[in-house]
């Protein structure tokens, strides 16, 4: 297997190191009434006897020491070759380690997209090294086919239309497999890689959890727990329940003319519910009936 690509630029940075010649340091240590005579100003003593004053000092000047010979490249490389990287980078060089399957069910099936083989590569080692440390037993990566997708588009129209481009899409998928797993567990390995998503790079799960045949006794004493810790805040989740345990104002309220005419059942159709405010589209009047009095008057 070929080393990830972060894991290339370590080494460059490694032959890039250079070391420096052994060259021995000498130290020099003068006594305290030596420095004490050194810090007393020049002017105090005659010139010829400081001049013997600093020749005569333990602590003088010395000539530098001859230069040494030049370092066999050789032997560079074989000091670099010696040096011992950390363990954390040893890693990046080997496989990812794999926790054995106990009982060969799979729990987790996760397939990584991305449209750069290098973000893939490394996004898929990532994901199998997470897995390790979880202790989840993982297959993979393996390679999927490739989905390739390709358009073609005239570069003008009318007259030109023969002349036209074609445009490819190719996309890269790796499979992880997730076996023997616990799902609050797949979940956080989900969660995690989630959160530490590589850049370019899709992913999608698919996961199974297994259970017993009291499937239904299970569900009901979770949602007399979930009532419990809700409360009062459990009639807010899915409308009110107060309303709700009334059918007849329930059924009022369905069969009114505000909410037949919201729905539409005054529009054109009958029943668009696509139609706004349709319960204002008709005009409902009440008309008085209206009373005439004959007389005699207009007769004459």
């Amino acid at each position: 297997m070929a080393s990830p690509a972060y894991a290339r630029s370590l080494v460059n940075l490694t032959k890039r190191l250079k070391l420096s010649p052994n060259v021995p340091v000498q130290t020099r240590h003068a006594p305290i009434w030596s420095i004490a005579q050194q810090r007393r100003p020049e002017s105090t003593l005659p010139v010829a006897q400081t001049a013997t004053q600093l020749d005569d000092t333990p602590g003088a000047a010395q000539a530098p020491p001859p230069p040494s010979a030049p370092i066999d490249p050789s032997t560079i490389e074989q000091e670099l070759a010696g040096i011992r990287l950390p363990r954390a980078v040893q890693a990046t060089y080997l496989d990812p380690l794999r926790h054995k399957t106990t009982h060969n069910i799979k729990t987790c099936e996760l397939q990584i997209r991305s449209y750069s083989i290098r973000n893939l590569e490394v996004f898929a080692d990532f994901a199998m090294r997470a897995a390790y440390y979880l202790k989840l037993p993982a297959k993979g990566s393996k390679p999927l086919p490739r989905i390739t997708e390709r358009w073609t588009v005239p570069r003008s129209n009318f007259v030109h239309k023969k002349s036209q481009e074609n445009f490819e899409r190719v996309t890269l998928r790796r499979g992880i497999e997730i076996f023997d797993g616990h799902s609050e567990t797949v979940a956080a390995w989900l969660g995690f890689l989630k959160k530490r998503q590589y850049y370019g790079v899709g992913m999608k799960a698919n996961v199974w959890e297994y259970g017993g045949l009291e499937v239904g006794q299970d569900t009901d004493a979770e949602a007399e727990r979930i009532a419990e810790r809700l409360g009062e805040q459990l009639d807010l989740v899915g409308g009110r329940r107060s309303l709700m345990s009334k059918e007849e104002r329930v059924k009022a309220m369905v069969e009114g003319e505000p909410f037949k005419g919201q729905w539409g059942a005054y529009a054109a159709m009958g029943g668009a519910q696509s139609v706004p405010n349709a319960d204002k589209r008709v005009a409902t009047k009440t008309l008085k009936p209206v009373v005439k009095i004959e007389t005699g008057l207009d007769d004459a």
